[in-house]
This record gives C-alpha cells, structure tokens and sequence, in this order.
C-alpha cells in the first residue's frame, strides 16, 4: 500500500484549481444580482421613461425621427424599439443594459487577464462588476451599460487581433467602435483614443499588412459613420438648444466655464469627482484615484519585459499610454467647453480606464498577498455600496415600485373621472407610461408650453421638455394656464413625481396658495393632490 499523501495534494490541487477558476464566475454572477435588483424593484425614472416613449412609436422610421430629438445617437432607441415587441415591464426594458452592464465586466476580466496577469483581472473584475455607478448605470434603460459593453468589446477584440494577428477579430473590433459611437457621443473621445493606441501597437505596419489594411478600413467606416451624425444630428441638437441647456443646469458645475476656475484647479477637483463618483463614495474614490496615478507611475517605470507581458502584448509604457491617455482628451475637449466631466454619469466612458489603472495599481504597488488585497477590495465596495456618499438623486427607498403602483392605484380611487391632471415633463412622461398605457408628453417640435394628452378617463396636460421640472418660478403659471383651458365642473389634480429636487419645500408653499397644504404622498419622490382652482374661487366670489 502506498502513502495517500500524493493523492491528498492532488485532491488540494484540483479543489484549489476549482476554486481559481470558479471565483470568476462567481463575481459575475454576484454583478449580474446587484444589477438585476434594482432593475426588479425600482419604478422607471424620467429619463428611462423617456427613452421607453422615444421607442414605443408605430413603425422604425418613427422611432428613428424620434431618437433624433434626444442628446445621444439613435442605436439604443432602435434596439428598444424591437426589444418592447416582447414586453413592457419596467425588468424586461432593463434587461438589455443589465446584460450589457454584465458582458462588459467579464469582457474587461478578459483583456485584463490577457495584458496584465490573473491578479490584475480578478481586481478588475471586483470593481467592474461591484462598482455602485456601474451597478446603476447598468440597471437602467440609458446608452451607458451598451456603451460600455462596446468599450470592453474593443479593447479585449483589439488586443486579441493584434495577439493572434486575425484580421477577423479586427473586423469586430471595428463593429464595436462603430457600435460605441452609434450609442454615445463620448465614445468620440474613446475612439480617438484606441486609434492612437493601435496606431503605435501596429508598428512595424508593413509586418502585417492584411491586419494593418483591415483596421484602417474599419477606421474609415467609423469616421464616416462619425461625421454623418456630427453634421446632421449635432446641429439640429444645438438649434434646439437642448445641448446648452443642459451645460448651463445641472450639468453647470461639471462643465468648464472659462473665467470662472482656474482650470488646473477645475480639471483636478473634476477628476477626483470622476473617481468619487464611479465608487459612490468620497474617501474610496480618493483612494482609488491614488492607485490609478500609482499604476500610471508603477507602469512608466517598469521594464519592458514586466510582469503580465507577453512576446505580442502591451509594453507597459504602451498600457500606460492606453489608461492615461482618455484624461487627457477629456481634460481637453472640457477645457474647450464642448463636454463635462465630473460626478455625472456622462463620464462613464472613462470607468473601464478607471477600473484597469486602479487594478494595475493595486497589483503591482500594494505588497500584500493578492488574496488579502480582493478580500479588502470587495469589503471596500461593500461601504460604497450600503453607504454611498453622496446617495443618489433617487434614494431607493422613495424609487421602490410598490410606491408608483400605490400611487396609480390611489388615482384611479380617488381622482374622480372627467378629472385633468397638471404634471411637469418628467411626472408626464411616468403618467403615460404607469396609468395611461401610451406617452402624454410632446415628442417633436415644436412644442406647446403646455399640451392636452387623453388618458382614459382623464385628461393630461404636461409641460413642454423646455420646462421639464415644476419650481416655485414657473409652477402658479401652468396652474393658471391650465384653468383658463377647463370647463368649470371639471376637477384640476397635481401629479409630481421625478427627481423632486431643493425646491420642493418652496414648491409645497405653492401648493397651499392653491388648497392643498398637505399633498397625498408615496415616498419622498411622488406627490398628489386636488388644487383649488383660482379661476372657479374667482367665479364663486363674484
């Protein structure tokens, strides 16, 4: 009888051998969780009932012409467009961005394993798939979780390409930077990146001529496809002034304004907010932009043949190149005041950068064993995950469907037939998709300050996207304008829902003016109430 010690190491090796190979899988699956959650759970915000409305039109020529008249290229709208032939709930409407949100983390995992070695990829991983920005980016119907799937897409089909030296995978990369730029406008920058990228990794280019001859092909069809939607989409945006519109409101503090900040200071502190805002907490973010900087420092003093490298793989002043290099365009185009940049979802073309300089920098400058450094990285997105600071626009309590069901349910109950109901562009467009079952709100231009809409028993008028949210400012207006347009036996009902911002405890005072001192409430995110109608009271005195 032999000893039994071999065959309990090799027992040891194989469940260790699972275990390093399943831990992937794993935290992918934990992403794909988070990511389903919240896209289970939440009722639809503005902007994603916004893009459901865009898409819900009678044909796709429609629902191109209406893609047109939001800020972003139209691939998402034409994807949804055929995806709600199938469904209209608010989970399956979010299951292409959760897919997407998902593949791009394991497509990241894999370009890291590739470049950088298993450590470096399984951190990766961790915050690609754990990172609260990208959890909630991906559990809503917007561009970012496709866009970053094409991102992913590129860097790993690239790096691929130029590995095995296939022209067929070029071909794909090519499609997904002309999917990134059909989904985004920032993957502008992201495309001039990889291109200067590639540009140095295909050198010496006559050494491969075919995969040279096939990127460059692929580089001509995207700047074309570019160009088209500069010249014909852009300008319509900007006559619009929907673009200055948003620079000048809430995007305001993440857009240079030239003689308002030093833009050092101004480029600095937005980069720290860029950080802060993928990991949804101010200390992490801090820390992870130090790691970022240390990888970027780690990568230009490494020799050539550093760890990770492979014969056909990056240098690591090429990688170093490659994480840097979107600042820097980005820092660019903002000081020009063409884009923001900052705490604002907007910068999240910058997330797989962020994600693989912080994992270099974790891996190659923190001495620790590499099993400690994902433990205290996974506990690390835990507190920014139960403890995000700052919370975000809609805290989940006040999004939880339950809230929006209860609320159409008290409508139906208690706002009696022959009713109208005032609402601002955002609470419209919940309107038309929670109790009417079609949009309420105007689409094309031009638009009216403010429009009539049937919903089954009673009537909607919204505002125009101009005024998208009720203050104190505009709000005695539209109730004026909207009793002058009624006939005296019809009820006027207040329906506020949204991203109910400061203004709100103003707004409430308003709402005393007008009868209703304590409004029916569910969540903090969600108000009705009857208003007294100052033409009636005013007919009654008489």
């Amino acid at each position: 009888m032999g000893s039994p010690l071999p065959s309990i190491q090799t027992s040891e090796s194989r469940s260790a051998c699972w275990f390093e190979t399943s831990l992937p899988v794993l935290i992918l699956i934990l992403g794909l969780l988070a990511r389903l959650h919240p896209a289970f759970r939440l009722f639809l915000n503005p902007d994603e009932a916004l893009h459901n409305l865009l898409a819900s039109q009678t044909s796709l020529r429609l629902a191109y012409n209406a893609a047109l008249t939001n800020a972003h290229p139209p691939l998402l709208i034409l994807l949804l467009y055929y995806w709600r032939a199938m469904g209209h709930s608010e989970l399956w409407l979010r299951l292409p961005s959760v897919l997407a949100g998902t593949t791009a983390a394991w497509l990241l995992y894999r370009w890291l394993k590739v470049i950088a070695g298993r450590a470096t990829a399984l951190m990766g991983l961790l915050l690609a798939s754990l990172a609260p920005s990208l959890v909630g980016i991906a559990a809503e119907i917007r561009q970012y979780a496709l866009l970053l799937f094409f991102i992913a897409a590129c860097l790993y089909l690239s790096e691929m390409a130029l590995q095995k030296n296939s022209p067929g995978r070029m071909i794909l990369f090519s499609v997904s930077l002309c999917g990134a730029i059909l989904t985004h406008y920032s993957a502008l920058m992201f495309a001039f990146t990889i291109g200067v990228y590639l540009l140095i990794r295909l050198y010496p280019y006559r050494d491969r001529l075919s995969l040279v001859a096939t990127w460059a092909g692929g580089q001509v069809v995207a700047a074309a496809l570019a160009a088209y939607f500069l010249l014909t989409h852009l300008p319509r945006l900007r006559q619009s002034g929907m673009v200055r519109a948003d620079l000048d409101s809430y995007l305001r503090k993440a857009t240079f304004h030239a003689g308002e900040r030093n833009p050092v200071e101004f480029l600095a502190s937005q980069t720290l907010r860029v950080f802060t805002y993928t990991l949804s907490h101010g200390l992490i973010g801090t820390l992870a932009l130090l790691a970022f900087l240390a990888g970027i420092f780690w990568l230009l003093r490494a020799k050539e043949s550093g760890p990770g490298k492979t014969p056909t793989g990056p240098s690591p002043r090429q990688l170093a190149l490659l994480l840097g290099l979107p600042f820097l365009v980005t820092w660019g185009v903002t000081l020009a005041g063409l884009y923001p940049l900052g705490a604002t979802r907007h910068s999240s073309f910058l997330a797989p950068f962020i994600v693989a300089g912080v994992s270099v920098g974790l891996a190659g400058c923190v001495p620790v064993r590499e099993s400690i450094k994902s433990v205290v990285l996974a506990l690390c997105l835990g507190v920014c995950t139960f403890f995000p600071a700052p919370p975000p626009a809609i805290r989940a309590r006040n999004q939880s469907a339950a809230h929006m069901r209860d609320a159409v349910a008290y409508v139906r109950a208690s706002v009696p037939t022959h009713s109208t109901i005032l609402a601002d562009y955002e609470s419209g467009l919940l309107l038309g998709y929670y109790l009417c079952g079609h949009g309420v709100v105007q689409i094309f231009p031009p638009q009216q300050p403010l429009a009539p809409a049937d919903c089954g028993p009673y009537s909607i008028v919204a505002t125009s996207f101009r005024d998208w949210r009720f203050v104190p400012d505009n709000f005695s207006g539209y109730v004026a304008s909207a009793d002058r347009g009624l006939s005296s036996d019809r009820d006027l009902w207040l329906f506020y829902a949204g991203w109910i911002n400061d203004s709100t405890p103003l707004l409430r005072q308003d709402l005393s003016r007008f009868g209703c001192p304590a409004p029916q409430s569910f969540g903090e995110n969600i108000l009705i109430c009857r208003l007294s109608r100052p033409r009636a009271a005013l007919t009654k005195q008489e």
